[in-house]
């Protein structure tokens, strides 16, 4: 068994002492004011001894108590100088120690105060992995953007969670940075990064929305080239198709018959141009929502009636599934109808004999849904990009109608193929 430096002091002192007896004792029956003297020094020799002691053992006790301040994290502890010169000098490397200890404790306290208060108030959606990759917390933003509190995805993997947006990402590395876009229209930029805590990497996500800055400029560029194809071919059509009238008119008789029908038939190419180009135009031209108060459960019936026969010329079903309470909402009942009507006639383009389309209101969401061709994932993201369309000859004016009257009615809209198969489109009206 090891003996510690304190057990070793005292063992000498007494063997020290027993020895210093045994002599003494000696010399008591040959000189007893040698004894006497010798006690003395023997009494003097243990009170030192047992002094010296506890002034080794002070600082040893200063060092315990300090070090037991710092388990316990109290940086208050400071020790008074005793007046001796060892003691006092490791004192006062010990108080200059704790001060400094104090002052870095209370800088990084402010710090991360500082940090907790600039994260949670980010405008950015900010997600927080623990050392397991698992989440540990959302700021505002995020349980804001996500609907969620943050306990429902708390301890979760990314690719555990039932967002798409977050399945996306499950795949990153810290460093990497994607732009991801749901439901065709929901843009966001995301990147990951890394921070150290108690020296071991731990990740986070930083997720911004680009929707609305997306949409404004892709509304910018689209709307000027309109603007401006729209000036050019009208004015052109309109020349046109004034000589081509006249012409028609000058050229009479039995002999110019077939330039007539052939000048005919470039006039009404030019009225079905016209057309075309006023179709774009009403995209750009689209007047801010005129808001009523608007019964909703009406205004689906309204629909459904109007495209029941289109929907039974395709041989599918089209029924309207209402709730017996009302609910009214502010809205361009005008341009709604329009909304309704695009996207179920794009429903009805998609089912085939047998299949249904439903049209649901729960709570204040609209659902129009069908059982037809379901959705294709890659086509999904650029359905609601302007003028796109997978008809061979379509033109992409219905959803990027119906895309700008919900942006400016400030309703969120979706459209996804559900794992049943249902291609579901949902708008959001809020409260």
């Amino acid at each position: 068994m090891k003996l510690s430096t304190k057990a070793k002091y005292v063992l000498y002192i007494l063997v020290l002492h027993l020895v210093l007896i045994l002599l003494v004792y000696k010399i008591l029956f040959q000189d007893k004011l040698l004894f006497i003297a010798s006690e003395v020094f023997l009494l003097l020799s243990a009170i030192a001894s047992i002094q010296l002691y506890r002034n080794f053992m002070q600082p040893i006790q200063f060092v315990r108590s300090g070090i037991e301040a710092i388990k316990d994290k109290d940086f208050s502890i400071k020790f008074v100088p005793t007046g001796k010169g060892e003691v006092d000098s490791l004192i006062e490397v010990y108080n200059l120690m704790i001060d400094q200890l104090r002052e870095e404790r209370t800088k990084l306290h402010e710090q991360h105060y500082f940090l907790e208060k600039l994260i949670e108030a980010s405008p950015i959606s900010i997600i927080i992995l623990d050392f397991d990759d698992r989440i540990e917390s959302l700021n505002l933003k995020a349980k804001e953007q996500f609907k969620s509190a943050g306990e429902a995805f708390e301890g979760k993997k990314l690719s555990e969670t039932d967002l798409p947006v977050l399945q996306e990402l499950a795949d990153m590395t810290d460093g990497d940075s994607r732009v991801v876009k749901t439901n065709g229209i929901v843009t966001f930029k995301i990147q990951r990064s890394h921070f150290m805590d108690q020296g071991f990497r731990r990740s986070f996500l930083m997720i911004e929305e680009l929707t609305n800055e997306i949409l404004e400029s892709e509304k910018n560029a689209y709307g000027k080239v309109i603007r401006m194809m729209a000036h050019e071919v009208n004015n052109t059509l309109g020349a046109t198709d004034s000589i081509l009238q006249t012409t028609s008119q000058v050229l009479l008789g039995q002999d110019f018959e077939e330039i007539r029908e052939a000048l005919d038939v470039a006039s009404e190419r030019n009225r079905r141009l016209t057309g075309f180009m006023r179709n774009f135009a009403d995209v750009v031209r689209l007047p801010v929502p005129a808001l009523t108060n608007t019964d909703v459960g009406k205004l689906l019936r309204d629909v459904a009636v109007f495209m029941t026969p289109a929907a039974a010329s395709k041989g599918a079903t089209l029924i309207a599934i209402l709730p017996d309470k009302e609910l009214y909402q502010n809205l361009d009942m005008g341009q709604m109808e329009q909304v309704l009507v695009n996207v179920v006639k794009n429903a009805i383009e998609a089912c085939e004999a047998g299949n249904e389309i439903r049209m649901e209101i729960h709570d204040s969401h609209i659902i129009i849904k069908n059982n037809g061709k379901p959705i294709d994932a890659e086509v999904s993201s650029r359905l609601f990009n302007p003028f796109f369309s997978t008809k061979r000859d379509g033109q992409g004016i219905g959803l990027t109608l119906t895309r700008e009257i919900l942006i400016n009615h400030g309703f969120a809209f979706s459209l996804q193929t559900d794992q049943q198969g249902w291609t579901v489109f949902t708008i959001e009206m809020g409260s």
